[in-house]
């Protein structure tokens, strides 16, 4: 299996066909995959999730009958609906039907902050937003209507073929929006072009078809969402919605791969390297595990069921730029390669002055070809700063990703980092100037930074740096920014300091910013431990997230913590205190002192004394 894959992805280009006339064919457009696979295959299962299951019959019906209601409104070409959605069986026929009709979708994922998503829709002029019945008050300030699809399905049950609409392969399919060095999100616009692309590049290299069963579990707002969705789609795939419950730890994920018989699936790099080296069972019916969103640190064990595909592209070239099957560990030193070009994509490594480096010679990675993007939505400067002409090929252009790379000898890229001081946190890219913008923003900061620090296991964290005037503690600027950004892009430390190391020429320096410490860090003013069960849990906890302090009231969660680290505080918690805590009750109880009272309730009454007379930790720094 595995030197079945590779050889397909590094076969070299597979161009997507157009008529003589120059009119783009059906296999243009990803809605209309769909509607050929609808039409051939109507009754095979198309998505199936806990919130119920659709046929592929169903699914292009539905998207018609929102399709007409969406032109109804005006909405075509180059027009955009919000889609103010959860993962679920309607988000899908809610993207479907915006191709539809035309016009583009925005995903946006609701876990976000609600000014952040505000502004989303806002920004890109949405001519709608979509939503359902229990996200519907959240999405009511907006600019546009508001469409609940749990009014519109009791009234709308005609059957209607899909409207007529006249498309160029270079309109508007999809925005996506990114973090802004400018301090705000920006959004990047793809087209139909660049979705037909990826389409057709991922259904030729991993050779999908009808049979396959397919995951959508990454982030609504992260496009590899968009690449879980329309190749399977249009293929006849069966898709399968991932539950949160199913993301809450590796062993979950993989036991929920397993049982829907998953066959292809995208894992986003954090969570695939706790498990393609873990045990898997003779039923596996994975075959390609495909990852990306950052970088990848291991190489997966020999005699995996299936094959391991790295993968590079930022999202204003469409998802995926580069993808090469890994060889399993044994084979390779150094960090595993990020792979070769896709079909009709390019990748030029080059210096300062844009002149192209010989193989092995680091630079900045260019990249051209079919998957780049047209640009930021309504930021034309931005757009021109990025997208460049292409000198190597007249005509074209070319997206300046501003990352560090060098080709390998045998056409392959190996990933080096930024040239700048973008992050990737968990699969996210982040700006530290939009961090820094919302710290910025708070009355009690003068002025602030952000970085990214690793600890000795490699997990990268997110530290601020600020210069406050006046009383700042870290809970209070936590949830300020919480009100603003994701919790991705909310550091869980903050360094407090008398001012901001600068270089002789006055730009920020970077590599002065200190390591966090007890003496340095913005603490809370943390009342006394009610337990010794509080205090030693506090202690486990700060260790865990290499924090100095954590109080009673702090919540793991907006301490850097997430569900993997939840499943290693779980191992932790019955190691100290002899108890089993499902991670749901993390999720339920996240404070230290929620969390410790459940503890104390599930202790016998002998280890419950026992507890009691344990004295306190001296020192609840790490």
């Amino acid at each position: 299996m595995f030197s079945k894959v590779e050889d397909i992805l590094l076969t070299g280009h597979h161009p997507v066909h157009t008529t003589p006339s120059g009119e783009s064919a059906p296999e243009m457009f990803a809605h209309r995959m769909v509607a050929a696979a609808a039409a051939r295959h109507a009754d095979a299962l198309a998505i199936a999730s806990t919130q119920g299951r659709l046929t592929y019959g169903e699914l292009d019906a539905s998207a018609n009958r929102l399709a007409w209601h969406f032109r109804e409104m005006g909405i075509g070409p180059e027009d955009v609906v919000a889609l103010w959605m959860t993962r679920s069986p309607r988000l899908i026929v809610a993207a479907l039907a915006a191709l539809k009709a035309g016009a583009a979708y925005l995903p946006m994922d609701p876990a976000n902050p609600r000014d952040r998503l505000l502004f989303m829709v806002n920004d890109c002029r949405a001519k709608v937003v979509v939503t359902d019945s229990t996200l519907a008050e959240c999405a009511g300030h907006v600019c546009c209507p508001v469409l609940s699809l749990d009014d519109w399905e009791k009234t709308e049950t005609r059957e209607r073929q899909a409207p007529p609409v006249e498309l160029h392969p270079d309109a508007l399919a999809y925005v996506i929006y990114t973090s802004g060095s400018t301090g705000v999100p920006k959004g990047v616009e793809i087209t139909h072009a660049n979705l037909a692309n990826l389409i057709s590049w991922h259904n030729r290299a991993f050779q999908v078809t009808r049979e396959d069963h397919a995951s959508h579990l990454a982030g609504l707002g992260f496009d590899a969402s968009v690449w879980e969705t329309w190749p399977y789609l249009a293929s006849g795939a069966t898709l399968h919605l991932a539950d949160s419950e199913t993301l809450s730890s590796p062993e979950q994920l993989r036991c929920w791969l397993v049982k829907n018989g998953i066959t292809i699936g995208f894992v986003p790099t954090p969570l695939a390297e706790r498990i393609i080296n873990t045990p898997w069972p003779v039923t596996t019916k994975l075959r390609v595990l495909l990852t990306g969103g950052d970088t990848l640190r291991f190489y997966p064990l020999a005699g995996l069921p299936f094959t391991v595909v790295n993968n590079y592209g930022p999202t204003e070239c469409t998802v995926v730029a580069t993808s090469a099957a890994v060889p399993p560990a044994p084979q390779h030193e150094g960090l595993p390669a990020i792979g070769a070009p896709i079909d009709n994509c390019e990748i030029y490594v080059v210096d300062e002055k844009l002149q192209p480096l010989p193989d092995g010679v680091a630079g900045e990675l260019l990249i051209g070809g079919a998957s780049v993007g047209r640009g930021y939505r309504h930021h034309p400067e931005l757009t021109a700063e990025r997208f460049i002409a292409n000198p190597f090929k007249p005509g074209t252009r070319l997206y300046k990703t501003g990352d560090l790379g060098r080709r390998l000898p045998d056409g392959q890229i190996a990933f080096l980092g930024r040239l700048d001081q973008q992050i990737k946190i968990r699969g996210y890219r982040i700006e530290p100037g939009e961090i820094a913008a919302a710290m910025n923003a708070h009355p009690s900061v003068t002025t602030s930074a952000v970085m990214a620090r690793a600890d000795a296991a490699g997990e990268k964290h997110l530290v601020g740096y600020v210069v406050a005037r006046g009383d700042l503690n870290r809970s209070e600027l936590q949830r300020f920014l919480l009100d603003r950004l994701p919790d991705y892009m909310t550091p869980s430390v903050f360094v407090l300091l008398e001012s901001l190391p600068l270089t002789v020429n006055g730009k920020l320096d970077y590599g002065a910013l200190p390591l966090a410490n007890s003496e340095n860090t913005l603490r809370d003013d943390i009342s006394a431990f009610g337990s010794a069960a509080e205090s030693t849990l506090a202690s486990v906890a700060s260790e865990l997230l290499r924090i100095p302090q954590i109080g009673p009231d702090d919540d793991f969660f907006l301490l850097g913590g997430h569900s993997l680290l939840g499943t290693q505080l779980i191992v932790r918690i019955r190691e100290a205190f002899g108890v089993e805590i499902p991670l749901r009750t993390l999720f339920e109880q996240p404070t230290v002192r929620g969390l410790a009272a459940v503890i104390e309730q599930m202790r016998d009454p002998k280890t419950k004394r026992a507890g009691e007379e344990m004295a306190p930790a001296e020192d609840v720094a790490a």
